[in-house]
């Protein structure tokens, strides 16, 4: 009997040291100090952005309705319980067709989208879900003010679009931000398409930028040269799915891109890219291995 107790007990430490072992592992993002990380989950053709800064969590999209229990896994392996932000860019089922599922699951702060004239607002069923499980959840929902700064963690994201009020393209009132860590900064915009890049470039409000999300997964509408030679960034990350129907990325728009940098990471060949900085350096983390796109 001692020595069946004994092997037992053996067998339980064993298992709490792995478990103990694989926590902080887990959990690595969500407690790092003084670190940022910018999480480009892939979810297929479509935009999925976790910011992680200090504990402090904002989401960006979540992608079609068809993958968010892919993302609420994710966010549960990286240790997320609450989401501080959410950012739904603009009312397209492939940035936020399952937001409502990812709202009803996590502890929610607020909720930020774009303002949308009531010709705008879509009355699709996902978007309905959408403003019912805000509503449900108690959720605050904002519209998106161009020029706040929202503090996360160490971390400060300004919004920097939409800039006007009424567009002929929906893409167009992307809420997009320009995330700021140390000397480290990230622009995300969303589907923001030319019109929306002109304006911003207008408002004075954009740096050279250290990673660039490519607008609207490298459409050949976005990323436009005028606002690249702005931007100037030194690496870009092109969110979409693998043979997608759409042609994205556009060949001209790598081309572009390829001008200014050829360190371009690509959701659908790279899987998941996650950057990582302590405000000064930079690392990045692909979920496949291999990356030599170009």
């Amino acid at each position: 009997m001692i020595v069946i107790a004994c092997i037992v007990l053996a067998a339980c430490l064993l298992v709490y040291i792995h478990f103990r072992k694989e926590k902080p592992e887990n959990n690595a993002y969500i407690n790092a100090r003084g670190e940022l990380s910018v999480h480009f989950i892939d979810v297929g053709q479509g935009d999925c952005t976790l910011i992680i800064s200090d504990g402090q969590t904002m989401l960006i999209d979540c992608g079609e309705n068809e993958v968010s229990g892919e993302v609420k896994d994710y966010l549960r392996n990286t240790g997320v319980e609450k989401l501080d932000y959410i950012i739904a860019t603009h009312p397209h089922s492939d940035h936020m067709g399952g937001m409502y599922d990812i709202i009803g699951s996590f502890g929610v702060g607020e909720v930020i989208i774009p303002h949308l004239p009531d010709e705008d607002i879509p009355d699709t069923l996902f978007f309905e879900r959408f403003l019912d499980s805000c509503a449900d959840n108690e959720a605050d929902l904002l519209e998106a003010q161009v020029g706040r700064v929202i503090t996360l963690g160490g971390a400060q994201a300004e919004i920097v679009a939409p800039c006007s009020g009424k567009y002929d393209d929906v893409n167009d009132y992307s809420v997009s931000i320009l995330l700021s860590f140390g000397s480290v900064s990230f622009l995300l915009t969303g589907d923001a398409e030319e019109t929306s890049e002109l304006e911003m470039l207008d408002g004075g409000r954009l740096p050279h930028v250290t990673v660039y999300k490519a607008g609207h997964h490298g459409s050949r509408y976005s990323s436009t040269q005028e606002f690249l030679d702005v931007i100037n960034p030194e690496y870009a990350v092109i969110s979409c799915g693998a043979e997608n129907p759409y042609g994205h990325p556009n060949d001209d728009t790598v081309e572009r891109l390829l001008q200014y940098t050829d360190r371009i990471y690509r959701t659908d060949i790279d899987g998941t890219v996650v950057f990582t900085s302590d405000g000064e350096n930079i690392s990045v983390n692909t979920e496949r291995s291999g990356h030599d796109n170009y």
